[in-house]
């Protein structure tokens, strides 16, 4: 509950310091002398920090509750407020001017960003901002000025890089009102007048329905002359369905990334440098995958997984989309499309959380802040659904071990896990494409180990 002014004003000394809490990090620290000193708590990169806002009633509670809030919105644009404080006491001046301010915000922020991204934001600043802003007094600009300068960026039709540059100008605005140089933040005002972004196009896929004639097209693809390239972009085009992959994920896949390929949890671990999000990316392998890498392994003396026809080179960027194209798919379906048939199969069943199937796919969290503390693999979950994904890509029957933990849910949990088209508890349910009198032609050799 937030401290009421008779409170602090008459708060007793004691021999010792102590604390009157108002809420949310901030409170008053009353020494034995009876001075009373606003503090505020928080923590920033792991590391508990406390601000000083001064002293009451020189500063008074409503005063000090704003810089609270000041001090969370700095936070909340990844910036520390105490060490914003101690670069405002070097630099020991008033700033004015728009670009001195931007680049003392840049300079504050720059050590937690990657250096490739600090880069490319004060270029966009260099090349979009600065010319026209740069050295305006930052109280005169006014929110047309700022739309005008996003006007220019939209113009090149580069409508994610202007969205972009509002947002840096933005930061840049709050950053100055938090050091006292401004007052508003005109940026804000200007969201509804940005041209809206334009729809994602998807990559072309087949309806869910049309899976299994895809599956038994690549598995008699016979498009390429040599009998080794067409069981490499089998196999290649095959793991890329079952994981979720995406193409480059797949062509430069290493034998040193797979762990416990002979134990009961077999893993593929992508390091962050191979990642479209940088950040490390575990897949767990179903049986069939595993299988089809055994197979590999046995056959393979080089160090891709799919290698391509020069010795030491994998598959080449073209390989699998072309196979596509001779299996009769092109504007159909493309080999990036393979995720989103898995998204869709996941989607549909209720018992796959969004969190699972997101992180399955390597999207980043949209929620920023969410998704720097959610960690979180759901590595045994994500096991249990790429392994049913496989099953039902094969018509094969559920492990009983999953089977029999599925038995053992209550009514409740079985009714949640009903998927929306068959109406069938998922450890039970056959393969969606029994139910239209049709199944792929798989050669049994694909699964012999």
């Amino acid at each position: 509950m937030a401290l009421k002014d008779l409170e602090i004003k008459y708060a007793a000394r004691r021999p010792r310091d102590y604390k009157l809490f108002d809420g949310e990090g901030l409170y008053v620290l009353v020494t034995p002398r009876g001075s009373k000193l606003w503090r505020f708590k928080y923590h920033f990169d792991g590391r508990e920090k406390t601000l000083s806002f001064g002293k009451y009633p020189t500063i008074s509670a409503a005063a000090a509750r704003q810089m609270r809030r000041d001090a969370k919105t700095l936070l909340d644009d990844g910036l520390d407020p105490g060490e914003l404080k101690k670069t405002q006491k070097a630099m020991g001046e008033q700033l004015v001017l728009f670009e001195p301010i931007a680049r003392a915000w840049h300079a504050n922020r720059c050590e937690e960003l990657d250096a490739a991204h600090a880069t490319r934001v004060m270029s966009r600043m260099e090349r979009d901002v600065f010319p026209v802003l740069g050295q305006r007094d930052i109280k005169s600009i006014t929110a047309p000025e700022v739309l005008a300068v996003v006007r220019v960026v939209e113009a090149r039709g580069a409508l994610d890089v202007s969205r972009r540059v509002k947002q840096s100008i933005g930061q840049v605005f709050r950053f100055a009102i938090a050091s006292g140089w401004a007052t508003i933040d005109p940026s804000a005002s200007i969201n509804d007048a940005l041209k809206p972004k334009p729809r994602v196009k998807h990559m072309a896929r087949v309806p869910l329905t049309e899976l299994p004639e895809l599956v038994a097209a690549i598995q008699s693809y016979d498009g390429e002359a040599d009998a080794r390239r067409r069981e490499t972009t089998r196999d290649a085009m095959m793991f890329t369905l079952l994981t979720w992959a995406r193409t480059t994920e797949t062509r430069f896949a290493t034998w040193d990334e797979f762990e416990d390929l002979d134990g009961d949890m077999p893993l593929w671990r992508l390091s962050a440098e191979r990642m479209k999000m940088n950040r490390e990316h575990v897949v767990p392998l179903s049986r069939q995958v595993t299988e089809l890498l055994l197979r590999r392994r046995r056959a393979s003396s080089g160090h891709y997984v799919f290698g391509g026809d020069k010795p030491g080179h994998p598959i080449s960027e073209n390989t699998m989309i072309f196979a596509c194209y001779r299996m009769g798919y092109r504007g159909r379906q493309t080999v990036h499309g393979f995720r989103g048939l898995g998204s869709t199969w996941a989607n549909e069943a209720e018992c796959f959380k969004p969190d699972w199937i997101e992180m399955a796919l390597a999207h980043a969290d949209e929620n920023e802040v969410r998704g720097a503390y959610n960690s979180a693999l759901y590595l045994t979950p994500r096991r249990r659904m790429l392994q049913r994904w496989a099953d039902d890509i094969f018509g094969q029957p559920v492990e009983p071990r999953i089977k029999a933990r599925t038995a053992s849910r209550s009514a409740k949990t079985q009714s949640a896990c009903r998927t929306k088209t068959s109406g069938v508890v998922p450890s039970e349910r056959v393969p969606f494409w029994r139910d239209r009198g049709r199944r792929p032609s798989l050669p049994k050799s694909h699964l012999q180990t």
